[in-house]
């Protein structure tokens, strides 16, 4: 029994030694990163680490002897004992100066290196963003993930090179006071390394103990974030000043504070106590081992230099090996947050690799076959066995209640989701199999939640197609074709006017101006054969709806074309209506065939019409 039980004693501490020797794998990935960023800088850091790491010991030898020396020229009274003594001072200025180089030169590499590194590492977290599917953003889980990489992400990796680069300068010191001490005794340098590994243990804990707590709180500090953003935010302000929520959301961000408060502080009291607990007894050993110089130095067995330089190394060797150790626990501090980062940077990506440039079928349109799809963490379908096809010219419209599965449709034919079963294909070719530019640019959305970009009028229009972002021309014939020149002529600089108030002399539009807006950017891919409105007109009244899908249904006369909307009265234009229910395509047919079919859509019709009433 007693054997199996440090059996299992022996394995849980290989365990830990494994787990935290692996943390500190990161290191080579971190001096790997900042290597990428800029190779001169990096090496112009490593140069003065070594030199930084040299020279203190230097500098104490020198004032040993100048302390000799004057006590030397003092009892001889020789001219070439003085000039030797200035001689030695002056190499110590030498020395120090040196040092002072060193040390400022460090400093300008680590604040240059610091800017580039954050920029660096902030584009690959965006891209690394950038890659990741839609449905993954739907996941809170990475969602904490992202905020733990990005918070001290940008100074980590340098943070972890720089200590890197300071234990092996103060290793080099720590070899050179070793030597010095060494011909005072063997004994020095035993006391110089135990007396503070206590300091070292501490520190590694409460460093673990700290990225624990960092980790487990993510969720709340993101909740923090998100109620300070209700209060500043000129969307959200209305209503908490209307419903008088301030009070309310001023609560529950004071009340997570406190709760984060409680833990930081109990953890600080915590690693101040022991540290300083561990510092006495470093201190302690000091003392201990200046009373033994002090009592050599007076029996006349080592020199009053010899003294002065044992008690500067002694001391300096003492600050220097806490600092080597405590660089020890800020690199596995380190470590722990870059593991985040990487965290998050090898998260699963899109695996689809599709290069088609053309369909198999050209001018087949665009089909839905047995198509399903569940969220993840959810266990009902969003959309099940759907099956449809639109031809090219043909205009189809979906309506359906709520939750019915209208905008997963959508981000499914956008393929911003994957189905689960089942394909969607454009003129016969799996949308997996098509290049993701050239089917983006088939395709022209405006969805629901559409974006108002604090950009100008014309680059709001002209987001539509990156690749024409600055075109004017066109941006006039979307905008055109977007039923919105008509106002934005009316607007001092027109398409050059800003928009929103973030910037200084930005404008707001009214909602409904800013969904005609977002209707002409999707026309910007002049190209695009698949129109898709996703009820791009919810702010506008009835009239101005019919009137713009009307217009719609002429510009858009040889391209496919849905349209999701709300409003029977509006979707009767199109050649085909799609009915969905709870995920499922109950009905289909033209608005005539629906009605005299008397199902759902019917049903839905005439309750719609009645409100007119």
């Amino acid at each position: 029994m007693k054997v199996q039980r440090n059996q299992k004693i022996l394995r849980i501490l290989r365990q830990n030694l494994y787990q935290s020797l692996s943390l500190f794998q990161y290191s080579r990935r971190a001096v790997a990163l900042v290597w990428d960023t800029s190779r001169n800088l990096t090496i112009i850091l490593a140069s003065l680490t070594l030199v930084a790491g040299l020279l203190p010991a230097a500098s104490a030898y020198a004032g040993k002897l100048i302390i000799d020396g004057v006590v030397l020229a003092t009892q001889s009274g020789m001219m070439s004992d003085l000039w030797r003594t200035l001689g030695y001072l002056g190499l110590e200025a030498i020395v120090v100066e040196l040092l002072a180089i060193s040390k400022q030169g460090l400093s300008v590499c680590q604040s240059l290196l610091r800017a580039l590194l954050g920029q660096k590492v902030s584009v690959m977290i965006l891209e690394k963003a950038l890659s990741l599917e839609l449905i993954q953003f739907e996941d809170s889980e990475l969602y904490d993930k992202m905020s733990q990489a990005r918070r001290g992400a940008s100074t980590r990796p340098l943070s972890l090179v720089r200590r890197t680069f300071e234990l092996i300068q103060d290793l080099l010191s720590l070899m050179t006071y070793s030597f010095l001490l060494l011909q005072f005794s063997l004994w020095t340098v035993v006391v110089l390394l135990v007396a503070s590994i206590p300091a070292f243990v501490a520190e590694t804990r409460f460093a673990g103990e700290a990225f624990r707590l960092f980790c487990w709180r993510t969720p709340e500090s993101r909740e923090q974030g998100y109620l300070e953003s209700l209060i500043v935010r000129e969307s959200s302000l209305k209503e908490v000043k209307l419903y008088q929520l301030g009070s309310l959301l001023l609560e529950r961000h004071r009340s997570i504070f406190e709760r984060i408060y409680h833990e930081d502080r109990n953890l600080t009291l915590s690693r101040e106590f022991w540290s300083y607990l561990m510092d006495m007894l470093g201190s302690i050993a000091f003392y201990a081992i200046y009373v033994w110089i002090v009592v050599e130095a007076i029996a006349g067995r080592i020199s009053l230099g010899d003294m002065t330089m044992y008690v500067m190394v002694f001391s300096r060797g003492k600050s220097t090996f806490s600092g080597f150790l405590s660089s020890i626990g800020d690199m596995y501090e380190d470590n722990l947050y870059l593991s985040n980062l990487y965290d998050f940077l090898e998260q699963n990506t899109a695996t689809s690799s599709g290069q088609a440039v053309k369909g198999l079928i050209p001018g087949d349109g665009l089909r839905f076959e047995s198509v399903w799809f569940t969220y993840p963490g959810t266990s009902q379908p969003a959309l099940k066995n759907v099956s449809l096809h639109l031809k090219p010219g043909e205009k189809l419209a979906i309506v359906g209640e709520n939750g019915s599965g209208k905008t997963t449709l959508i981000n499914l034919l956008t393929r911003l989701y994957v189905p689960d079963k089942g394909r969607v294909l454009l003129d016969g070719l799996d949308l997996q199999e098509w290049d993701r530019e050239i089917l983006s640019q088939r395709i022209g959305v405006i969805f629901q939640n559409f974006v108002q970009y604090q950009f100008t009028v014309g680059e709001n229009i002209g987001v539509g197609d990156a690749n024409h972002l600055n075109d004017e021309p066109r941006w006039r014939k979307s905008a055109e074709k977007g039923m919105a020149l008509s106002f934005i002529e009316k607007i001092p600089e027109n398409f050059h006017a800003q928009l929103g108030r973030l910037f200084k002399r930005g404008r707001e539009l009214s909602l409904g101006q800013w969904q005609k807006i977002a209707l002409s950017r999707a026309f910007m891919r002049e190209n695009a054969d698949i129109l898709v409105l996703d009820e791009p007109t919810a702010s506008m009244d009835a009239e101005a709806e019919f009137h713009i899908f009307k217009h719609f249904h002429q510009v858009t006369e040889n391209r496919m074309a849905i349209l999701i909307s709300h409003r029977f009265s509006t979707v009767r234009i199109a050649n085909r209506i799609a009915v969905l229910e709870a995920g499922e395509l109950v009905e289909q047919g033209t608005h005539t065939q629906l009605l005299e079919i008397g199902g759902r859509y019917a049903r839905l019709f005439s309750l719609q019409a009645e409100g007119y009433n």
